[in-house]
């Protein structure tokens, strides 16, 4: 068997407001949920399940790459909901995208205060 990533749990303050922020930035659909967690599936099959612990969230990074459709829209969103973002982790080029890669990329963060990277091309 080869390895492959299968699932994480984000940290949530509100595992539903995460896990709509994500699907419809994202445009996934709605996946089975259970127990204390709020479940979205990705592409390729991996698990994305918030949940609302009981200790102080830690900021964690989180990048995902997307096509330059998707994310043009998902782009679009951020500005139309006024989400602040960067071109660059350290968070100093405000409101602007890279060309890192031979790509584009965007920082942001989501409801729960996690840095969240968006890109077109993988980095290796």
């Amino acid at each position: 068997m080869t390895v492959t990533f299968n699932h994480t749990i984000i940290a949530s303050k509100d595992r539903d407001e995460s896990a709509r922020f994500f699907r419809e930035l994202l445009e996934l659909p709605e996946a089975p949920s259970w127990g204390p967690f709020v479940n979205i599936q990705l592409d390729d099959g991996v698990l994305l399940q918030f949940a609302e612990p009981p200790v102080e969230i830690q900021m964690q990074h989180y990048a995902f790459l997307v096509d330059d459709e998707l994310f043009a829209r998902a782009y679009q969103r951020l500005c139309d909901r006024d989400i602040e973002h960067w071109a660059d982790p350290q968070m100093r080029r405000s409101g602007e995208t890279n060309t890192e890669h031979g790509g584009r990329g965007v920082y942001f963060k989501d409801p729960s205060g996690h840095a969240i990277e968006l890109i077109t091309r993988p980095y290796l």
